[in-house]
């Protein structure tokens, strides 16, 4: 594939990806069945500082952002975008998504929340323009421990779920089922979506300058 084309490819699957990431969030949202575990963080943080909800979720943004330092992960255009587009894609969601009640609906709406997320985190992180803060966490750990992604993942999930419980935040089936398997999910997604990077072409030696 040609520079050009792999560059659309690249900048094509990275807004594909962030858009579906946040409808995947207002599918799940929708599903009412139990919110991710960053949210029960941001929520039960705002239970004691009593601070506003937004204001919480960037202040616990910009605290992930600085545990990237240790493990030397540097934000890229995909970080940036994460920030700006996810948020809008999530009230794009929730604005073509019915309220449901019945039980059933939700459930599917949960189930395909938690797949369509996981696909979109490949997408966007395959993208190679850099995760959001959240998931550099994950792949920056990953890459300086060598630790498989969905123990990674799985364990930062687990991490969040508990303090923002402990905090007071709201539990619920999906958010077990969230953190539980998502780090699977994506470990399957990320492989099966990363744009290659370009291969050197090492020059004959007959075509090597005396």
């Amino acid at each position: 594939m040609s520079p050009a084309l792999t560059m659309t490819r690249r900048v094509v699957q990275l807004l594909v990806g962030l858009f579906l990431y946040g409808f995947a969030i207002s599918m799940m949202i929708r599903a009412a069945l139990g919110i991710s575990p960053w949210d029960v963080l941001s929520q039960g943080t705002v239970l004691h500082t009593g601070l506003n909800y937004a204001v919480v979720t960037n202040l616990i943004g910009v605290v992930v952002l600085l545990l990237w330092i240790p493990i030397r992960q540097k934000p890229g255009i995909g970080t940036v975008a994460n920030v700006l587009l996810i948020g809008p894609s999530i009230e794009v969601g929730l604005w073509i998504l019915p309220e449901v009640t019945d039980l059933v609906p939700r459930i599917l709406l949960l189930v395909g929340g938690l797949l369509a997320l996981a696909v979109a985190t490949g997408l966007y992180i395959g993208a190679r323009f850099g995760p959001g803060p959240r998931d550099g966490l994950m792949t920056g750990i990953h890459r300086r421990t060598g630790w498989p992604i969905w123990v990674v993942r799985t364990s930062i999930e687990v991490i969040v779920l508990s303090i923002g419980w402990l905090l007071g935040g709201n539990v619920g089936l999906g958010t077990l089922a969230f953190a539980l398997l998502i780090g699977p999910l994506v470990n399957v997604t990320l492989p099966l979506l990363r744009v290659p990077e370009a291969r050197r072409v090492e020059p004959e030696l007959d075509e090597v300058p005396a």
